[in-house]
């Protein structure tokens, strides 16, 4: 079935100024920037991450987070210490720190910090229904960072309309 806008059709719909609606897709770019403390450390952003949202004006859309950095991780789960210290154990079992990695004939010495990137995720996309963050009761966005006290930066991109 046709539709033409205005004018009565075969079907008998008229399609009117009254019914279009206007779609306009925004994008909206944020970077986070962090210089930790310490190697290893665990960041709730997910006030920054809102924050960005709130500024985009998109209520409809898509919230995508990155680190840009290989030794750092995005992801989404519960702000709870005993998660975080059970997570944060799982890692060092998994890829723990000081072990002789083939990355360290580089010069290198974070073998374990681009590993533990691997296993968490550098990224999440989040998603956005009447202009705010979509997540669940517990869910919470950390940033991860494996080999710190340097400066780094997350990108926080907004698509929607």
């Amino acid at each position: 079935m046709k539709v033409t806008e205005g004018v009565g059709n075969q079907a008998g719909i008229i399609i009117g100024p009254a019914f279009r609606r206007e779609r306009r897709m925004r994008s909206h770019t944020e970077h986070l920037t962090f210089n930790t403390e310490t190697p290893r450390e665990y960041q709730n952003i997910t006030d920054r991450v809102a924050g960005a949202v709130a500024k985009s004006g998109v209520r409809e859309g898509l919230c995508l987070v990155s680190a840009m950095h290989i030794t750092a991780g995005i992801y989404v789960n519960d702000d709870e210490p005993g998660f975080r210290a059970d997570f944060d154990e799982l890692l060092e079992r998994l890829a723990p720190e000081g072990a002789d990695y083939r990355h360290h004939e580089t010069g290198e010495t974070n073998g374990d910090a681009h590993l533990k990137n691997m296993l968490t995720g550098f990224q999440v996309m989040l998603p956005i229904t009447k202009g705010a963050l979509d997540l669940g009761p517990w869910q919470q966005v950390f940033y991860a960072e494996f080999d710190g006290r340097r400066r780094k930066r997350v990108v926080v991109k907004v698509i929607g309309e």
